[in-house]
């Protein structure tokens, strides 16, 4: 299974979200880095993505973007070929 990183709040409810569908999909380990509690992760986030909004989320080295294009990516049917790389 892919690795997978993901941007976060601890209070944010899209974060949430994604990490309810990515253990949908039997990803066992999320590593997360929460950019409330250290704002040089939050520039370090912006510089890579370009967004400033969480989830952030990357599946391997490919950037997915935000919890919307990752149920996008399931309601296509690539999520779980994206997760078996």
């Amino acid at each position: 299974m892919a690795q997978v990183l993901m941007y976060c709040t601890a209070v944010c409810p899209y974060c949430q979200m994604a990490e309810r569908l990515l253990v949908k999909k039997g990803v066992a380990g999320i590593e997360k880095i929460r950019v409330d509690l250290d704002p040089a992760q939050r520039e370090h986030m912006m510089q890579i993505t370009g967004r400033r909004t969480v989830p952030q989320i990357f599946i391997g080295e490919r950037h997915v973007g935000g919890f919307d294009d990752l149920s996008a990516l399931d309601a296509g049917g690539e999520l779980d070929s994206l997760l078996a790389a």
